[in-house]
């Protein structure tokens, strides 16, 4: 099952929850050091360590829109995706966990989880991660604690994040007031793709910073408690946008999105994006009278696998893989639109 098809709590707020090991094996180079035997010893190894239950892909044989899908997916970096030599992803769709080989560390281990699923997320990526540790010989430090490439995840080489909609927020010009407040507690705040992406859709990735100093315990912990106050301010201000005058103007955003998402003919991806926020901000509140803006089968499910679908690759490969133009996208984008809708 797909991640963005989950259950996970606070969905109105929390999109999904990641948690992600980066992992060394002692004595084999990194990046371009890295022959292609000893990263065929990598990807061999894991797909032992790991099991039946993990598809190998060989990302070296992959066209360039097949391996973009699963970066619109979130299941990949981009720079994994348009990287170059030997490397693999291991993925474990059913648990939800999937294992990049030979990314920027040799081993990047990760559970993507729908809502605020934290610790679900941490428990599932620990066990993969451990299944890795019993197979290769880890590069870690007593006093540095696992040893990566990029200096800023020494210590547990975790990284958690949570994929956040805030379109109160956002409306409200609390995004730059949201990030000083969560920098001074250890935490960034990045476009929904990451370091060095933009927010699309006021899809926002928060992630800790801290990795040395501190358990992965204390962080999921920590962290926890930091998504559920975004998510009380979230809501808040969702109600504040429903109140008097302001609440019909509202209203009126969202529905008309929904009309115009269910009944284009042809619409861009940017559009898309631009409707989609009201859209789903239709479905988490409801006018004065307690009725839903938008239908009740229009579900978080729905929207947000539409979000990721009707994506420039995945929407090519849904199509069948041959090459469309900006024109043709646009028109298939709105018929799966009028279907799902």
């Amino acid at each position: 099952m797909a991640w963005y098809c989950g259950n996970g709590e606070a969905r109105d707020v929390i999109v999904s929850s990641r948690v992600r090991f980066a992992r060394n094996v002692e004595r084999i180079p990194f990046g371009k050091r890295l022959s292609d035997e000893d990263a065929e010893k990598l990807i061999s190894g894991a797909g032992e360590a790991l099991g039946e239950k993990y598809t190998r892909v060989n990302f070296d044989e992959l066209s360039p829109v097949t391996a973009q899908a699963y970066v619109e997916e979130h299941i990949v970096s981009s720079e994994f995706a348009s990287g170059e030599g030997k490397r693999a992803l291991y993925k474990n769709d059913s648990d939800e966990i999937y294992v990049m080989v030979c990314e920027e560390d040799h081993f990047r281990v990760q559970s993507i989880k729908s809502g605020l699923s934290l610790e679900s997320a941490y428990s599932a990526a620990k066990e993969a991660a451990g299944r890795l540790s019993e197979k290769f010989e880890i590069a870690f430090d007593p006093e540095l604690g696992y040893l990566t490439h990029c200096p800023t995840n020494l210590g547990t080489a975790m990284r958690a994040s949570v994929m956040v909609f805030l379109p109160a927020i956002t409306k409200c010009n609390g995004i730059p007031s949201l990030t000083r407040q969560l920098s001074k507690l250890g935490f960034t705040v990045r476009g929904m793709y990451g370091e060095g992406s933009d927010a699309l859709g006021t899809l926002y990735q928060i992630s800790n910073q801290e990795t040395l100093g501190i358990t992965e315990e204390e962080t999921v912990k920590r962290f926890s408690e930091v998504a559920n106050s975004v998510v009380n301010e979230e809501r808040r201000l969702r109600r504040e946008l429903m109140s008097g005058d302001a609440g019909d103007e509202t209203a009126d955003r969202c529905m008309r999105a929904y009309g115009i998402l269910k009944h284009s003919r042809a619409i861009s991806n940017r559009e898309f994006l631009s409707l989609w926020i009201e859209a789903r901000l239709g479905a988490a509140i409801s006018d004065d009278g307690g009725e839903r803006l938008i239908p009740k089968n229009v579900t978080y499910d729905v929207l947000d696998a539409l979000m990721i679908e009707v994506q420039p690759a995945v929407l090519t490969l849904l199509s069948g893989g041959g090459e469309l133009s900006p024109h043709d996208r646009d028109l298939r984008r709105a018929k799966i639109l009028a279907e799902r809708l």
